[in-house]
């Protein structure tokens, strides 16, 4: 059986997603495939290609993760180009680095990481989602000058209850990504 590409996220409210893709009205000049509603997620780990025969593991770890940590709030504060500013590919909303945020993401990666399911990456984690990918070749050909600014300030809030194990199938259309299942935080 072929392996499935596995990763660790946190999903969003749909008031939440809702709001964030309504910033595809203020930049419609920008060529690029812009997130699908269900799609908007801001990943903790990305494990990469995984067994059937290693899923039980991990769910039966992140199980474990979800009774070590309380719920808590999450705020997005501002768009901008990613993941390189002077090279940008895409649109990021970015989360804030609370401690509660960090302990989670860090205890998911350890946990992972000591049964040996994950290589932690050398880059530093930042919370942030994808709301839309340039079509580069378009993006491109766009004078420097005609690119708008997206440096924006934003507020929104949401209360994070669990965290979901997804699968993410590359299709002709984009990725799409399926909840496998929901850890509850409760601790």
């Amino acid at each position: 059986m072929r392996p499935r590409r596995i990763f660790v996220a946190i999903n969003l409210p749909d008031d939440v997603k809702e709001k964030l893709l309504e910033y595809k009205n203020a930049w419609q000049e920008i060529p690029a495939r812009w997130a699908k509603k269900e799609n908007l997620h801001l990943t903790l780990t990305f494990l990469g290609n995984v067994s059937e025969q290693e899923l039980p593991e991990i769910i039966r770890l992140l199980q474990t993760v979800g009774t070590r940590h309380s719920p808590f709030e999450v705020q997005i504060t501002r768009l901008q180009y990613g993941p390189d500013e002077r090279r940008p590919r895409m649109i990021w909303a970015m989360g804030e680095k609370s401690s509660e945020f960090l302990e989670l993401q860090k205890d998911v990666e350890r946990t992972l990481a000591a049964e040996n399911l994950y290589t932690p990456e050398a880059r530093s984690f930042s919370p942030h989602l994808t709301l839309a990918r340039f079509q580069t070749t378009q993006f491109r050909q766009m004078d420097p000058e005609e690119r708008p600014e997206i440096a924006e300030k934003i507020s929104l809030s949401f209360q994070v209850k669990s965290l979901e194990l997804m699968e993410s199938k590359l299709k002709r259309s984009g990725a799409e990504y399926t909840i496998l299942q929901s850890f509850m935080l409760k601790k």
